[in-house]
């Protein structure tokens, strides 16, 4: 199982930067997910790990080996496409074998790690279809087959779900999850979706504008993001801005716009720090609890969700919120006036960036 890092790796396509100075390492073993918006740089590093395109400066490490200018062709490596790249005119099982055959496998080894492939992702019966009599879901199937039949260690995937329908995404990230520990491989997963981060990787790197933003565990991520932007592009957060009038005994006191004063506990905040608060719209209640705050304003839209009821919220001083509750506790009713509790150990708070909040934020 191969181990990568990249090191001070940047790429520039003319006067446009793509990576800028990024540093990752993917253990042994572990299925990584990049996750980011459109045209932050993550196509860009995993096609510059699978020697698709060179950096402009840094170098890539696989096994403590420099592999920086090594041809795509002479990397342990399988690739799966955004877009499913077969040959339409060569059958389920021959897109299988033409790998093994490239790299000179003998014809009995070529014939056993097709098939074998094909087994793992449940399209032996369908072995002779060409990739037009296949549905989408099984065309990327047949993709991850003809990368796996290669028998490498290493298997990146760019997207390979983003053409899929909804519901045969979620399959599909199952498959390739058990995949990947059943074989013992290490993944690299790029993906703008951070649900499907989220549901594949042991870690997720969340990147923007060419830099690694933060990297952590899937939990720790959405629980305890460290960076502003981390905690609005994973998940929904509301975003309060306002400045620490008080701190006593590990609790702080922060005056919103308005006048609206809240209570959280930090040992670190100090008197007359601007700061910005994140709460989640799940952590929101009808009925208080201990330690909790409490927010007061008019509900101006309501929206079933499925598992959720959603509420858009206008608070006293103008500022609004999203408020997600279970369909059986929703009460409140569009038009009214409403109260709502949060416990101050679920709230995050950040200090408010130089550069603004939404300007923190922006997704580009």
């Amino acid at each position: 199982m191969p181990k990568i890092r990249t090191e001070g790796v940047s790429k520039r396509f003319g006067r446009i930067v793509a990576l800028e100075n990024v540093d990752l390492e993917v253990r042994e073993g572990e299925y990584v997910a990049i996750l980011g918006p459109s045209g932050c740089g993550k196509t860009t590093l995993i096609k510059i790990i699978a020697g698709i395109w060179r950096p402009t400066e840094g170098r890539v490490l696989v096994d403590g080996r420099d592999t920086t200018r090594t041809p795509i062709e002479e990397r342990d490596l399988g690739y799966v496409f955004q877009n499913i790249m077969l040959f339409p005119h060569m059958s389920v099982k021959d897109n299988a074998r033409y790998g093994p055959w490239v790299r000179g496998f003998r014809p009995e080894e070529v014939e056993k790690a097709s098939r074998e492939a094909l087994e793992l992702v449940g399209l032996l019966q369908r072995q002779g279809f060409l990739p037009a009599e296949l549905s989408g879901g099984a065309q990327q199937k047949a993709s991850l087959a003809r990368a796996l039949a290669n028998r490498a260690n290493l298997l990146l995937l760019d997207e390979p779900l983003s053409a899929l329908d909804a519901r045969v995404r979620v399959e599909l990230r199952y498959t390739l999850r058990r995949l990947v520990k059943d074989l013992g491989l290490t993944a690299v997963h790029v993906t703008h979706d951070q649900e499907e981060a989220m549901s594949v990787a042991d870690r997720v790197v969340v990147m923007r504008k060419g830099r690694i933003v933060e990297v952590g565990e899937p939990r720790r991520l959405y629980e305890r993001p460290r960076q502003l932007f981390t905690a609005n592009f994973v998940g929904q957060n509301n975003f309060l801005e306002g400045r620490v009038t008080g701190v006593r005994d590990g609790v702080a006191a922060v005056e919103l716009r308005g006048g609206l004063s809240l209570i959280l506990n930090s040992d670190s905040l100090k008197p007359g720090e601007p700061v910005v608060l994140a709460i989640r719209p799940e952590h929101f209640a009808l009925e208080p609890g201990p330690g909790t705050n409490i927010l007061t304003g008019q509900v101006e839209e309501t929206r079933f969700m499925g598992s959720f009821t959603r509420h858009r919220l206008t608070l006293e001083n103008g500022e609004e919120i999203l408020v997600d509750l279970p369909p059986e506790e929703s009460r409140l009713k569009q038009g009214e006036q409403a109260k709502v509790f949060f416990n101050r150990e679920k709230m995050l708070v950040y200090s408010r960036p130089p550069e603004g909040l939404r300007e923190a934020l922006k997704l580009e």
